[in-house]
């Protein structure tokens, strides 16, 4: 069944994913700008210029900025970047670059093989990539060289800037570098209210790739190396995958209208603000249990298989294979008369 409407036109009853929701104003409004006569091709036009200033001083850092079309490709090639063959990237059994990128990242990169390590929450620990780096170091186990952090993670959570902090020092003493999926990057950053830098290399982070699309762009993320040596000859990378852009102003410009008066935290606090108050109602809901602390935009509940049933047949779309309940995300167009009905539905699914 698709999702029906609720009586305000244009509010669906869509909490699968932030990727459902269409094109924000902002970002629709100078991709429309960007069609307007002829630029230069590959990168070379005005806007995407702009814009990785922009990057820079929104980071506060000297870095190498790349665009490429999706977060599956985001991923794969920067961590391919980082490692050799016989390395390996150390993550979470719920990153996505473990269960979702269809071994794009061993794909990449010729073969790098991802470790699992314990989490909590979704989040990595520094005693378990310390196991991990350290488990076996002779010649016939693949050598750690990469750790990757997801913000916020894939079950919700965010990484405070003491964790990141902890584990990248435990990176940098064993040689390996630590790169940050961030694809909700945006909303961990409205939530914990610290800089963008503060989230990222100054608590040691070597690469994060950006993600815009969950934000409200049209297509499109940023891979940004903070430091530009593991930068150099990437956009060969870029090209070879099929990522780089002939007419890149069309990823390029929407980014920069979003840089521009920070839309893109008012829209990340806006999700967040309707995944709380979403959070809230439900917890007040018997025979509905709560997950995971809702820290971002994703909200985790656990509700009988009859009552998961009635809100589908009633046209809510949500996933359930997830942080092991269901999930239900909120974006930058999501609005509080969806967010009320979706939480009386619950409740009377649950028939109370």
């Amino acid at each position: 069944m698709k999702p029906r409407e609720l009586d305000c036109p244009g509010y669906f009853l869509q909490f699968a994913s932030d990727n459902s929701a269409g094109i924000c104003p902002e970002a629709l409004s100078a991709f429309n700008l960007a069609n307007n006569g002829f630029a230069a091709s590959y990168g070379n036009d005005d806007a995407t210029h702009l814009v990785c200033d922009r990057l820079r001083e929104l980071f506060e850092a000297d870095a190498e900025v790349f665009f490429v079309f999706n977060g599956t490709a985001a991923n794969s090639i920067a961590l391919a970047a980082l490692c050799q063959s016989y390395q390996a990237v150390i993550c979470t059994d719920t990153a996505h670059v473990e269960t979702d990128e269809c071994g794009a990242p061993e794909f990449f990169s010729n073969g790098s093989k991802l470790l699992l390590a314990p989490h909590r929450h979704g989040k990595l620990t520094s005693a378990g990539v310390l196991e991990v780096i350290t488990r076996r170091t002779d010649v016939h186990y693949p050598r750690p060289k990469v750790v990757t952090l997801t913000q916020s993670t894939e079950m919700g959570t965010l990484y405070q800037k003491g964790e990141i902090s902890g584990i990248a020092r435990i990176a940098q003493q064993h040689g390996l570098r630590v790169h940050m999926d961030g694809a909700r990057f945006a909303n961990a950053v409205a939530a914990l209210n610290l800089t963008p830098a503060d989230l990222t290399w100054r608590a040691g982070v070597d690469v994060l790739c950006f993600g815009g699309t969950k934000m409200g762009l049209p297509v499109g993320e940023a891979i940004v190396f903070f430091d530009r040596q593991l930068g150099e000859e990437f956009s060969f990378r870029c090209k070879q995958a099929g990522q780089l852009a002939s007419k890149m102003r069309f990823l390029s410009a929407p980014w920069l209208a979003m840089l521009s008066h920070d839309h893109w935290l008012r829209h990340a606090r806006h999700a967040n603000a309707m995944a709380q108050r979403l959070a809230q109602k439900i917890a007040g809901i018997a025979g509905a249990e709560m997950l995971l602390p809702t820290e971002a935009n994703g909200v985790f509940v656990n509700l009988p298989q009859e009552a998961l049933t009635r809100l589908k047949a009633a046209g809510w779309d949500f996933y359930t294979f997830i942080g092991g309940g269901a999930r239900f995300m909120c974006s930058w167009a999501t609005r509080e008369a969806a967010v009320d009905h979706l939480a009386a539905d619950i409740e009377r699914a649950l028939g109370t």
